[in-house]
Protein backbone atom coordinates (compact mmCIF):
# COMPACT_ATOMS: atom_id res chain seq x y z
CA UNK A 1 0.00 0.00 0.00
CA UNK A 2 1.10 3.73 -0.68
CA UNK A 3 -0.49 6.66 0.34
CA UNK A 4 0.28 10.45 -0.56
CA UNK A 5 -0.79 13.53 0.62
CA UNK A 6 -0.41 16.78 -1.11
CA UNK A 7 -0.35 20.40 0.77
CA UNK A 8 0.79 23.41 -0.08
CA UNK A 9 -1.59 24.47 -3.06
CA UNK A 10 -3.54 27.93 -2.81
CA UNK A 11 -4.51 30.86 -4.44
CA UNK A 12 -2.06 33.33 -5.88
CA UNK A 13 -1.66 36.48 -8.56
CA UNK A 14 0.10 35.78 -11.35
CA UNK A 15 3.94 35.78 -11.43
CA UNK A 16 3.83 34.49 -7.56
CA UNK A 17 5.10 31.48 -6.63
CA UNK A 18 4.21 28.37 -4.12
CA UNK A 19 5.62 25.49 -2.47
CA UNK A 20 3.97 22.16 -3.12
CA UNK A 21 4.91 18.87 -0.54
CA UNK A 22 4.04 15.41 -1.06
CA UNK A 23 4.66 12.83 1.96
CA UNK A 24 4.59 9.43 1.46
CA UNK A 25 3.97 6.45 3.45
CA UNK A 26 2.53 2.72 3.66
CA UNK A 27 3.82 -0.47 3.73
CA UNK A 28 5.14 -0.90 0.03
CA UNK A 29 7.19 2.09 0.76
CA UNK A 30 8.59 0.66 3.77
CA UNK A 31 9.70 -2.91 3.04
CA UNK A 32 10.60 -1.57 -1.13
CA UNK A 33 11.80 1.97 -0.93
CA UNK A 34 11.00 4.73 -3.79
CA UNK A 35 12.32 4.57 -6.85
CA UNK A 36 10.64 7.95 -8.11
CA UNK A 37 8.42 10.59 -7.24
CA UNK A 38 6.14 12.54 -9.58
CA UNK A 39 4.12 15.54 -10.24
CA UNK A 40 1.11 15.71 -12.52
CA UNK A 41 -1.73 18.13 -12.58
CA UNK A 42 -5.41 18.25 -14.25
CA UNK A 43 -6.12 21.95 -15.90
CA UNK A 44 -9.94 22.63 -15.42
CA UNK A 45 -12.06 20.89 -18.03
CA UNK A 46 -8.83 18.99 -19.40
CA UNK A 47 -7.14 15.49 -18.39
CA UNK A 48 -4.25 15.02 -15.79
CA UNK A 49 -1.08 15.83 -17.35
CA UNK A 50 2.52 15.23 -16.23
CA UNK A 51 4.49 18.27 -14.59
CA UNK A 52 7.75 17.07 -13.29
CA UNK A 53 9.68 13.70 -12.02
CA UNK A 54 12.80 12.78 -9.59
CA UNK A 55 14.44 9.34 -9.31
CA UNK A 56 14.77 8.85 -5.27
CA UNK A 57 18.54 7.57 -5.50
CA UNK A 58 20.61 10.56 -7.27
CA UNK A 59 17.92 12.64 -7.47
CA UNK A 60 18.16 13.00 -11.52
CA UNK A 61 15.41 14.63 -12.14
CA UNK A 62 12.84 15.93 -15.30
CA UNK A 63 10.01 18.24 -16.27
CA UNK A 64 7.78 18.81 -18.76
CA UNK A 65 8.50 21.53 -20.99
CA UNK A 66 6.11 23.63 -20.37
CA UNK A 67 7.15 24.24 -16.70
CA UNK A 68 10.75 24.28 -17.69
CA UNK A 69 12.70 27.06 -15.79
CA UNK A 70 9.92 27.79 -13.77
CA UNK A 71 9.17 24.74 -11.66
CA UNK A 72 11.77 22.80 -9.37
CA UNK A 73 11.15 19.62 -7.46
CA UNK A 74 13.19 18.27 -4.68
CA UNK A 75 13.26 15.53 -1.86
CA UNK A 76 13.17 15.18 1.31
CA UNK A 77 14.43 11.30 1.71
CA UNK A 78 14.50 11.47 5.30
CA UNK A 79 10.84 11.94 5.68
CA UNK A 80 9.56 10.89 2.41
CA UNK A 81 8.73 13.50 1.44
CA UNK A 82 8.75 15.73 -2.84
CA UNK A 83 8.07 19.06 -3.24
CA UNK A 84 7.36 21.21 -5.95
CA UNK A 85 8.63 24.90 -5.84
CA UNK A 86 6.61 26.82 -8.71
CA UNK A 87 7.65 30.15 -9.75
CA UNK A 88 6.73 32.60 -12.12
CA UNK A 89 3.37 30.92 -12.14
CA UNK A 90 0.90 31.89 -14.70
CA UNK A 91 -3.43 31.54 -15.26
CA UNK A 92 -2.85 28.57 -17.97
CA UNK A 93 -1.14 27.02 -14.33
CA UNK A 94 -3.98 26.75 -12.60
CA UNK A 95 -4.85 22.73 -12.09
CA UNK A 96 -5.26 20.64 -9.12
CA UNK A 97 -2.08 19.35 -8.37
CA UNK A 98 -1.09 15.49 -7.64
CA UNK A 99 1.65 13.69 -6.49
CA UNK A 100 2.74 10.05 -7.34
CA UNK A 101 5.20 7.04 -7.28
CA UNK A 102 6.97 4.47 -8.81
CA UNK A 103 7.99 1.76 -6.52
CA UNK A 104 10.31 0.28 -9.09
CA UNK A 105 11.40 0.79 -12.13
CA UNK A 106 8.90 -1.27 -14.36
CA UNK A 107 5.88 0.07 -11.78
CA UNK A 108 3.39 2.27 -13.12
CA UNK A 109 2.99 5.79 -11.48
CA UNK A 110 0.39 4.98 -8.37
CA UNK A 111 -0.76 6.34 -4.80
CA UNK A 112 -2.35 8.86 -6.29
CA UNK A 113 -3.49 11.47 -3.38
CA UNK A 114 -6.57 14.21 -3.34
CA UNK A 115 -4.43 16.38 -5.10
CA UNK A 116 -3.98 20.32 -3.88
CA UNK A 117 -5.73 22.71 -5.93
CA UNK A 118 -3.38 25.90 -7.36
CA UNK A 119 -5.39 29.12 -9.07
CA UNK A 120 -3.56 31.58 -10.44
CA UNK A 121 -5.17 34.71 -11.17
CA UNK A 122 -4.60 37.43 -13.98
Amino acid sequence: QVQLAESGGGLVQAGESLRLSCAASGRTISIYGIYAMGWFRQPPGKEREFVAGLMWAGSNTWSADSVQGRFTISRDSNRNMAHLQLSSLTPEDTAVYYCATKITKASSWSGWGQGTQVTVSS
